[in-house]
């Protein structure tokens, strides 16, 4: 009888047809066949994970899934108390915790699941080994492949956990918050509802105030994304490029001064720009000094000149990064490829844009596409610098707001907790879709072993 080598390789189809009884009945009652099997100790851990999620599911997880469909019903109320003569408050349905605890477990179901159908598979696995007549391994020597062939397993299960506990869950959790009522709104931050794609409906809406901000603030970010992103690669490389020349003296002072900008933090680099570009700052009160201008110049009070401002600035913080990430590259270019170009006559626009250019993009395009990812998600030099502003009357958004900005201020200044999981299910959405529509259609995927 052929035996196959590895346990994926049996369905738990076949377990169930052609499984002898322990393997059928191990479908009910979890272990059984793993015991029968020559795997005692095993089987009955198994047994215990299945006990463990019955008592579960009967103290709290059946309860849990009861109450997801809606949310909960009951208020909370003030209620007189004769006897005490005073008010006391009846505790009532917390739909956040009820959404919490519901997708919990239905996570934990789909968990054990998994499990089920594993042990399924190991169960027929033992039953097939044992049939041939070969070896199974006993509980200490299937510890001991732990530390060896299957050293995976041990490695792997935390990690594993970790990203399923606090980041899957709390990810399914927030696009769950997209279909609910739950906001400041209407007085829905205790007691929401489902609302199905209603929100959906108002943030694509382009009569409504929502809508009309959602579709103003993403061509806002896709703009703020492609200059931020290839104003500062392009600028970058220019500036490792001259650095690089062999004209060039002082080649370690030129880096330092421009990387001393990385040195001082972010965060303070910016408030000061911020502080520097007010009205009475001391940008328009030296210009004011020097006669090149008779009134402040409205840096983050007008809305071009905010979107300007925040380009030039991101340069200013962006640049010495992408200098230092192309020097070694630039370094690796084969000089005789430029040797050849100057012999055929070739100027420095002709070699910059046939030589170096290609060049970098195949090798940085998945740096680069980081990085536009990157911008879309950059919140610090945004919202230090400009705090999203100006904001017109009556707006969540300012006129430079990115998503990400405009998704902080839904959730933590509005408490608009439905809308901002709708904006950042569609952050994900064109992300996603930049991303990898970009990195599928450039030389770093196609042709990854050489360069043309």
């Amino acid at each position: 009888m052929r035996v196959k080598n590895s346990k994926r390789e049996y369905s738990v189809w076949a377990a169930l047809t052609k499984g002898d009884w322990a393997t059928k009945l191990s479908a009910l009652v979890m272990g059984l066949g793993c015991a029968m099997h020559k795997q005692v100790v095993k089987g009955i851990l198994i047994f215990a994970v299945e006990v463990a999620y019955i008592f579960f599911m009967v103290q709290t997880g059946i309860g849990c899934l009861a109450q997801l469909p809606s949310l909960g019903e009951n208020e909370t109320e003030k209620v007189w108390n004769e006897a005490k003569q005073i008010y006391e408050y009846t505790q009532g349905d917390n739909s956040l915790l009820i959404l919490l605890y519901g997708v919990a477990v239905l996570f934990v179901t789909a968990a054990f699941i998994i499990f089920w159908r594993i042990q399924m598979r190991e169960s027929y696995y033992l039953q097939r080994r044992m049939e041939a007549g070969m070896h199974i391994n006993n509980f200490r020597e299937d510890l001991k492949s732990l530390g060896h062939q299957n050293l995976q397993i041990p490695l792997m299960t935390l990690p594993m956990v970790g990203i399923l506990a606090f980041t899957v869950v709390p990810l399914v959790f927030m696009i769950s918050m997209a279909f609910t009522s739950y906001s400041k709104e209407g007085d829905h931050l205790t007691l929401f509802d489902w609302v199905g794609f209603a929100n959906f409906t108002r943030v694509l809406n382009l009569h409504g105030n929502i809508g009309r901000q959602f579709w103003s603030v993403l061509g806002w970010t896709i703009i703020w994304a492609v200059f931020a992103t290839f104003l500062n690669y392009i600028l970058g490389m220019i500036l490792a490029m001259i650095i690089n020349r062999k004209d060039t003296h002082w080649k370690g002072f030129w880096r330092f001064c421009f990387v001393l900008s990385i040195a001082v933090p972010q965060f303070v680099s910016l408030m000061i720009m911020h502080i520097m570009l007010q009205p009475q700052g001391a940008m328009n009160v030296i210009l004011q000094n020097l006669g090149l201008i008779d009134s402040p110049l409205p840096f983050l009070s007008n809305a071009m000149w905010a979107r300007v401002t925040v380009i030039v600035i991101n340069l200013w913080v962006g640049i010495p990064y992408t200098m230092l990430q192309v020097t070694g590259i630039l370094q690796n270019i084969p000089v005789e490829l430029y040797e050849a170009a100057k012999m055929d006559g070739a100027g420095p626009a002709t070699i910059f844009r046939k030589i170096t250019l290609p060049y970098m993009l195949f090798v940085t395009t998945p740096y680069l596409i980081t990085q536009f990812t990157g911008n879309i998600n950059n919140f610090n030099v945004i919202y230090l610098l400009s705090a999203g502003g100006p904001t017109e009357v009556g707006d969540t958004a300012g006129k430079t707001d990115l998503l990400v900005t405009w998704l902080y201020k839904l959730t933590i200044d509005k408490q608009y907790y439905n809308i901002g999981a709708v904006i950042g299910i569609f952050t994900f959405i064109v992300l996603s879709i930049v991303a990898l529509a970009t990195y599928r259609n450039t030389g770093s995927y196609k042709n990854e072993e050489e360069f043309m």
